[in-house]
C-alpha cells in the first residue's frame, strides 16, 4: 500500500476527487492540519461521491505526527521544484507521496526534511506554474501503483 499525503490542502473539490482516487488505487490517505475546510464540507464529499466509505483517510495534526505515527518506508515530496522527474523513481509498497497546498506548493522544509527521500517532479512546458492538485496526484499515484503490478486491482 502506498501513502497519499496531502499537506495542509485548501480546496474541498481537490480533497474529494483524491479520496475517491484512493478508494480505487487502495492507496491510504493522509491529511496534514490546517486544513482550509472542514470534513462535512458539501463540495468535498460531492467531489468524492459516495466513495469516502471506502477510502482510508488519517488526519494528522502535522507533518511530524503524521511520520511519528505512519513512519513510512520512504517521503518523496512532490514540487515543481523537485529535481527527479516521478516516473524515474523506483516507488516500493510503504512510500509516501507529500503534495503541497494548492495556493503555494510544498514549503522548503517539508521539501528539505531529513525524513524526505527526494523532491521529485512531473515534468511540464516552461513557464507554467503547475498542474492541479488532484490531477498531479493521480498521475503520480497511478504511476506509482503500475510499477508494484496494479496490486489488489481487478
Amino acid at each position: 500500500m502506498l501513502h497519499i499525503v496531502l499537506y495542509q490542502p485548501e480546496i474541498p473539490p481537490n480533497t474529494g476527487n483524491i479520496i475517491r482516487l484512493c478508494a480505487n488505487t487502495g492507496m491510504q490517505l493522509h491529511l496534514i492540519r490546517p486544513l482550509g475546510f472542514a470534513l462535512e464540507d458539501k463540495q468535498l464529499r460531492r467531489a468524492g461521491l459516495d466513495y469516502h466509505e471506502w477510502a482510508r483517510v488519517q488526519v494528522h495534526e502535522d507533518f511530524e505526527g503524521f511520520l511519528l505515527q505512519v513512519n513510512p518506508a520512504r517521503c518523496f515530496a512532490m514540487s515543481t521544484k523537485g529535481s527527479v522527474p516521478y516516473h524515474e523513481v523506483e516507488y516500493q509498497t510503504g512510500d509516501a507521496i507529500v503534495m503541497g497546498p494548492e495556493s503555494r506548493g510544498l514549503p522548503q522544509e517539508i521539501r528539505e526534511h531529513a525524513r524526505v527521500t527526494g523532491c521529485i517532479r512531473i515534468p511540464m512546458r516552461p513557464d507554467n506554474r503547475s498542474l492541479n492538485l488532484s490531477n498531479a496526484t493521480a498521475i503520480v499515484a497511478y504511476e506509482a501503483w503500475r510499477q508494484l503490478g496494479f496490486e489488489g486491482a481487478v
